[in-house]
């Protein structure tokens, strides 16, 4: 290849110049699309996070139904961190769809919509909806730029991270969504302006060719007949910007290289400069302030900061208003703050998160990035991506933003989701036994050996990362979609049904163990705000007959003696007052063991009995003891004594171990004396 074709060749490569797409069949794409719906009908059980409940459904609820909810600490009117507009989009337009729908479907087909599996599949159905908008950017983005967007669309639509995490009412899923909208429209606008500058650069360079008027007059006329790109959709990404902030304001680590790839477009050419630079960063931020009002004034009026009689009298000053992204960095700019939620080591994104999320992706774009670092020190700038290029642009939005969120000590792998879709952009060729990028670039500066590129190596390669991708995605979607803390939902469903079937006036009392918080909107319980007049107009308290006590993962000790202490007083308001109760435990069954050994050893407070089990259910905080596997590895040593009793003791050993995947529910009934069973009788 000579010198010439190879530097053309190069120069195609980095800029993804633009070409139209072969038309690819994407059938398996449609299947795992269908899967991601049918998933979200599915009834999943699996429980990611809290915050996909007390970051959305439980703020939201309560605006829509009149029941009784309890609204997190991000959403005190005090000193609010979280904007409301969101999730009022997210979950209120699904519900009041739901609400308006809900008296034609038990009309017509007596089926009541305001059950807890409704109040959570119309928000997680809006969220589907939206996840799929990132799938369409992803493929827009490919045609623009003449890529191969079958194997793109299906490792992105195989990703565990899109079958689960991408329909749960998350602000982190919103945020995936968002950055995918800053990628399409900047990269969008990189391929106008290259298109723009390139044909300004040459018309420039026949104008100052030109040896005769006439010449440059008509090299004049056509470059001022150029279309203007300097400013497209500037409004419209200062708008996304904006939005994702106050969704999110670590959407601010994932804006920042879009966001200054859009701002450098054309600075290498001759007809753009600094200048240029500098508008467009003076009208993006004029563009995004309409936004930013708008934000500031819904939340203001939200949290009673702001009302319209203040503003009919004129009465409003600075204080008025709440900003609620300023509230967020000035609470998570105090460590102490973030102690409460667990601090982590600074790697942990690298290290751990990524590898998690992305299993296979994730490790290709660490290697790459190593890569690139000794590629960087050894100053072979021909092996590192062009600033103003796609592949610079999508590099870039996979690692500053991981690098800037570690630099907070509290890091969960759901921060990192929105990395997704530049790594699938990157490095699915990898996956799918098509040429990389990487691989054509070391082509092209002959540094890559004929062992290197053997195909048959390759392929290998390829098919075995193929087949790990799709096996620990599948694996990961089943635990994240049904088994982790996959009982708590249920539990949610079967104390609802509890709380309608209990006879009037029966307070009933919940303690959990080793589980997340229990989404009390869920429970449809009656708002004990409103207050009702009786026909002697003397006012009444609607009072609650639901007690949640959640322990989290105190020791069972200092559990069971809170139960202890809890019915002893139940049972002396029964004694006195003749109010009924019900007392219940829901505790993972890896923990039966040792509570039953404290009731044994404390006979007299109390007994208890299995109301109901949950399977399955993995809580991290409890995992099943190991003892079950100590004793299966006895059973297989132990063959020589008998092949078919050995066989029963494994299958024995491995049920009993199966079987601690569960949760349960305990009834706690109190211990009468046998002095006072008469009385009680």
């Amino acid at each position: 290849m000579s010198l010439k074709h190879k530097n053309e060749y190069r120069r195609s490569i980095d800029d993804y110049q633009t070409a139209a797409p072969v038309r690819r069949r994407i059938g398996l794409y449609w299947i795992l699309a269908a899967l991601r719906i049918a998933l979200t009908f599915a009834s999943q059980t699996g429980y990611i996070h809290p915050d996909e409940f007390f970051q959305s459904i439980e703020v939201i609820s309560g605006d829509h139904f009149d029941i009784d909810v309890y609204k997190p600490w991000e959403f005190n009117a005090t000193f609010p961190i979280r904007s409301i507009f969101i999730p009022q989009v997210v979950v209120g337009f699904p519900y009041a769809i739901l609400n308006r729908l809900s008296p034609y479907t038990f009309h017509f087909l007596d089926l009541s919509l305001k059950r807890p599996y409704f109040f959570v599949l119309f928000p997680r159905l809006f969220m589907c909806a939206l996840s799929f908008l990132s799938d369409y950017f992803l493929y827009k983005i490919c045609c623009i730029y003449g890529q191969n967007y079958r194997v793109r669309l299906v490792t992105y639509a195989s990703s565990y991270v899109m079958l689960t995490y991408a329909t749960r009412t998350l602000s982190n899923s919103i945020e995936l969504v968002l950055t995918a909208a800053l990628l399409y429209f900047v990269s969008r606008c990189m391929a106008y302006s290259e298109k723009v500058v390139w044909q300004s650069d040459y018309l420039s360079e026949k104008y100052s060719e030109a040896t005769t008027t006439v010449d440059r007059v008509k090299y004049y006329k056509l470059r001022a007949l150029l279309p203007s790109h300097s400013l497209n959709d500037c409004f419209v990404l200062a708008t996304i910007t904006v939005i994702g902030i106050f969704n999110r304001p670590t959407f601010i680590a994932f804006a920042f290289v879009p966001i200054f790839f859009w701002l450098q477009r054309g600075l290498n050419s001759k007809s753009v400069g600094f200048r240029d630079f500098h508008i467009r960063m003076f009208v993006f931020i004029l563009c995004g302030l309409p936004a930013a009002m708008f934000f500031i004034l819904v939340d203001s009026f939200y949290f009673g900061y702001l009302t319209m009689g203040e503003i009919g009298q004129l009465e409003i000053g600075i204080n008025n208003f709440v900003v609620t992204p300023v509230n967020f960095l000035k609470y998570n700019a105090n460590v102490k703050n973030l102690e409460t939620h667990g601090l982590h080591p600074r790697f942990l994104h690298f290290l751990v998160n990524i590898p998690l999320l992305f299993n296979v992706l994730g490790i290709i774009g660490l290697l790459t990035l190593v890569k690139m670092i000794r590629s960087g020190l050894k100053a072979q700038w021909l092996h590192l991506p062009r600033l103003q290029s796609i592949v610079g642009l999508m590099t870039f939005t996979f690692v500053v933003p991981v690098a800037l969120l570690s630099l907070f000590p509290h890091q969960e792998p759901r921060f990192i989701i929105p990395v997704l879709f530049p790594l699938v952009f990157l490095y699915a060729p990898e996956l799918n036994q098509v040429p990389s990028l990487d691989i054509v670039r070391r082509y092209v500066n002959d540094d890559v050996n004929s062992e290197t590129c053997s195909p048959v190596k390759s392929t290998e390669y390829k098919s075995r990362k193929l087949i790990l991708w799709y096996v620990s995605n599948l694996l990961l979607a089943l635990f994240y979609a049904f088994a982790h803390q996959g009982g708590v939902l249920p539990l949610t469903s079967y104390i609802t049904t509890e709380l309608k079937a209990k006879p009037h006036l029966t307070h009933v009392h919940l303690y959990t163990s080793y589980s997340y918080s229990l989404p009390t909107a869920l429970l449809q319980l009656r708002n004990t705000r409103r207050t009702y007049r009786s026909s002697s107009n003397h006012k009444y308290k609607l009072t609650q007959d639901f007690h949640l006590y959640e322990q989290g993962s105190k020791p069972l000790p200092w559990v069971f003696n809170i139960i202890a202490r809890r019915i002893r007083d139940c049972e002396e308001k029964f004694v006195v007052n003749k109010l009924p109760y019900r007392l219940y435990y829901a505790l993972p069954a890896s923990a039966i063991n040792e509570f039953a050994e404290l009731s044994s050893n404390n006979s007299h407070l109390f007994r208890f009995h299995v109301v109901k089990t949950f399977y399955p259910h993995i809580s991290v905080e409890k995992l099943p003891s190991l003892h079950s596997l100590g004793v299966l590895g006895h059973s297989l040593s132990s063959w020589s004594d008998g092949v078919f009793s050995s066989i029963v003791a494994t299958a024995k050993n491995v049920y009993e171990y199966v079987e601690q995947f569960r949760l349960v529910l305990l009834k706690i009934e109190y211990l009468v004396p046998e002095s006072k069973q008469n009385i009680r009788n």
